[in-house]
């Protein structure tokens, strides 16, 4: 067999989060390094691994066949989570893509999410709108944790399913903007990730307030984001 899979930082952070004997889908699995590490480091553990687009499907495919593990990673081609066919799967990752287009895949798959108790999500930007769908679809946020990689800060949010009498759980705007769980912890990564935003808001709004017509209620929204950056920069809170 092949040498074991090496992760990046990223990807073991998710995969960390991943319990024994998990059996989860992996949509957009790139090359399927994070299924095939798992299954290599936990025989009991299954995997479906998805890609939409032929290319990726294809490297997918050649790395599950290279570490020899067709027979507990299953590599479908196919459009978010169309691609689970009634298993009951209980873990879902969705790592790697904008906050938005996961927002997308959990709205329209929804239907698929019955089995699923945890879900392990990393968008690359904009992760308010995955904690917004998450707690919509009857999930609480468990764990927040947030790693730098390559000069780029990524969060990982991990959701689990809410149980029966467990309290009803809301969130603000804010709080879905910087992670209710991140808010609390503010690791020395949060104040850096943040200072960098804010940057880029001033940015932003400044060219904006250039533009011979401005979009007001764009600019109204980021005025208030900005406001709850140099809240949380300057008074922790």
């Amino acid at each position: 067999m092949e040498h074991a899979v090496k992760l990046s930082r990223r990807l073991q952070t998710v995969a960390n989060y991943l319990p024994k004997g998990a059996f989860f889908a992996d949509i957009g699995t790139d090359h399927a390094h994070l299924p095939c590490y798992v299954c290599m480091n936990d025989e009991t553990a299954r995997a479906i691994a998805s890609e939409v687009a032929a290319g990726p499907f294809e490297l997918a495919k050649n790395t599950v066949k290279r570490y020899q593990l067709s027979d507990v990673i299953d590599v479908r081609k196919g459009d978010g989570l169309e691609v689970i066919k009634g298993e009951n799967i209980a873990q879902l990752v969705i790592s790697g893509m904008g906050g938005k287009l996961i927002r997308s895949i959990l709205q329209e798959g929804k239907t698929k999410l019955h089995s699923v108790q945890r879900i392990i999500v990393q968008p690359n930007i904009e992760a308010q709108f995955v904690r917004k769908i998450l707690v919509q679809q009857g999930f609480y946020i468990a764990h927040e944790e947030m790693v730098e990689e390559k000069n780029h800060i990524y969060e990982i949010i991990v959701a689990d399913k809410k149980q029966a009498g467990m309290p009803h759980t809301e969130y603000t705007e804010k709080e879905l903007l910087f992670g209710p769980l991140l808010m609390e912890q503010k690791p020395a990564i949060f104040y850096k990730k943040w200072r960098s935003e804010y940057q880029r808001l001033q940015r932003v709004i400044q060219q904006m307030e250039q533009a011979v017509k401005p979009d007001q209620e764009k600019m109204r929204q980021l005025k208030i984001e900005r406001a709850w950056v140099e809240e949380v920069l300057n008074h922790g809170s």
